[in-house]
């Protein structure tokens, strides 16, 4: 039987679930706070967190409720009132606040906490790196990207057999759509079959690590060169350089008046003077009038001075300049990725590039950004300013760098960083956020970027697969079909137990990616001779509308 979904609030990700889940075949019914023109049937109409509204949609019979609000407090509102009315409901929960989802998740049964950011910064990551992915899979605590391979006359892999795909471990054949002859992956493999013109594959791609080491020299030279690029603070030389040529000429003054005042004790007075310290006074007491007119001008002039210089060096210390030079002194020199727009997007690309050990630099206009110290505990070096600006992206190294990604929540600010960066730069890799799918098109059309991506386009596939199906790997859209990647544990009453591998991925027409049994890990040609047993966690990918499979018996699946 296939699970009653409710998706509550309308917006531009929630309409998009609703969207998919439909078109997959799901029993789905709509929540919106206002009405939808192109929805007359299966939406209710009312307030998200209203009691009434939410037993009108069917609550109390559903399944699932997918809360796809773009506010969280909202979000929270409509979660406790669903709660109290069904109990045992199963929530997705769309929250922008990633570590106040976790702390939900573990408090709360049947919960899952998602971010759009957080679903779709893999994905702009691995298109920053040269990948055409357009999905994710999380499998051995790595994100893999997945890509199509569309088999055409002058692909590599035409005639090649699917065979030798599959034993490959650098990649992980996720789904097939036979051009002709349709049949299951893992029969298609069995057989020997070959690779024809016109056949679509998924292929998940094992991710490349990098680890770069710099020595303590290589560190000191960049510091060092980037000291000369640093000219906002170029005031404070100024100042430092004009307290020591005051203290010079007062020295030297002094010392060409009395010859019998040695050096040191000049320069003893002209410091403690300007400073105001006092100290050796005799020397100016017994000079000139001229002199002590002299001495009285460098008093008021080293008091104005010595403000400057105390007053800089608190901006230093305890202000923010300090961090800002570090910040920009250790901006990498070349290789780089450069991420324009340190909010909720900005900041996932960040750590996933971050952990993949690639060098990055940050741009963000927004001195308050909530983001900025979880960037520096990073260690990631930020620069503050407009993006749009060509000395700002200068300041960044935007000539030298791999790739720049413009992901601030403004569509204009993104193409305006965008062509500024090109214009500075015409072979940098450029990544640009959007989100009007269909203005996204144009842009990469008329502008030819290397990817403008929409990241609820990106992220609402996750949604849809996660509210079929439970623990949700990965997944993706191919020719209008959704499928999704998941772990399920194999219990007594699992209709898989007791089946070869092989023998149910047929019939129910998922492809096995690993097995986890008896605290080891199989994988290849012996995963599919091998038999399913209670206890065993078994990770695969199948069509999202073949999920309901996953809760009938053993005998209605082998009759399917």
């Amino acid at each position: 039987m296939k699970p009653r979904i409710i998706v509550c609030g309308l917006g531009k990700t929630g309409h998009k679930i609703f969207c998919l889940l439909r078109q997959q075949g799901a029993i789905v019914v709509g929540i919106s706070d206002r009405p939808i023109r192109s929805e007359t049937s299966d939406v209710v109409v009312g307030n998200l967190q209203a009691a009434s509204t939410l037993l009108a949609a069917g609550l109390q019979k559903a399944h699932t409720l997918v809360i796809a609000g773009n506010d969280d407090a909202v979000n929270l509102a409509v979660l406790m009132q669903a709660r109290i009315l069904n109990p045992q409901i199963r929530i997705i929960n769309r929250l922008f606040n990633t570590s106040l989802g976790d702390r939900i998740d573990h408090s709360l049964p049947e919960h899952t906490s998602m971010s759009v950011s957080a679903l779709a910064a893999p994905v702009f990551a691995f298109a920053a790196l040269g990948n055409r992915a357009i999905g994710q899979l999380r499998l051995f605590d790595r994100t893999w990207p997945i890509h199509e391979e569309y088999i055409d006359e002058n692909h590599p892999w035409l005639d090649r057999q699917l065979s030798d795909l599959w034993n490959d471990r650098s990649r992980m054949l996720i789904y097939s759509l036979p051009a002709a002859n349709k049949t299951d992956l893992v029969s298609a493999v069995l057989a020997g079959r070959e690779c024809q013109q016109g056949d679509r594959l998924i292929v998940a791609s094992e991710p490349t690590l990098r680890s770069p080491q710099k020595t303590l020299i290589q560190k000191l030279l960049k510091t060092l060169t980037s000291l000369r690029r640093f000219q906002q603070h170029s005031q404070a030389v100024i100042v430092v350089l004009t307290l020591l040529a005051m203290i010079g000429i007062a020295t030297s003054i002094y010392i060409c008046v009395d010859e019998n005042i040695s050096i040191v004790d000049s320069l003893y007075f002209s410091v403690g003077m300007i400073t105001g310290a006092g100290g050796y006074e005799k020397v100016a007491e017994q000079a000139p009038e001229n002199i002590k007119l002299f001495t009285v001008m460098m008093m008021l002039v080293g008091a104005g001075i010595i403000g400057i210089c105390y007053a800089l060096l608190n901006d230093y210390v305890l202000g923010t300049r300090f961090t800002e030079y570090w910040d920009i002194a250790r901006v990498p020199q070349r290789h780089h990725y450069i991420i324009c727009g340190l909010g909720g997007m900005g900041i996932q690309i960040a750590k996933e590039l971050h952990t993949n050990g690639y060098d990055i630099v940050a741009i963000e206009q927004d001195p308050n950004s909530r983001f900025l110290s979880t960037a520096r505990s990073l260690k990631i070096p930020v620069i503050h300013g407009s993006a749009s600006l060509p000395a700002t992206l200068e300041a960044a190294n935007v000539k030298q760098a791999a790739a720049l990604l413009a992901v601030t929540s403004s569509d204009m600010s993104n193409l305006e960083i965008a062509l500024t960066a090109k214009g500075l730069a015409p072979k940098l890799q450029v990544i640009v956020r959007n989100q009007d799918s269909h203005f996204a098109l144009m842009v990469q059309q008329v502008f030819e970027f290397e990817g403008v991506l929409n990241p609820t386009e990106l992220a609402a596939p996750a949604f849809a697969a996660a509210a079929i199906g439970g623990r949700i790997l990965g997944n993706g859209m191919t020719a209008d079909s959704l499928w999704v990647s998941l772990a399920t544990l194999i219990t007594p009453n699992h209709p898989f137990c007791g089946y070869r591998i092989q023998d149910a991925a047929k019939s129910a027409d998922f492809v096995p990616l690993y097995v986890e049994t008896n605290c080891q890990t199989i994988h290849g040609w012996e995963l599919l001779n091998c038999c399913l047993s209670a206890g065993d966690v078994l990770y695969l990918t199948m069509p999202a509308n073949r999920l309901d499979l996953l809760w009938r018996t053993p005998s209605e699946l082998i009759k399917t």
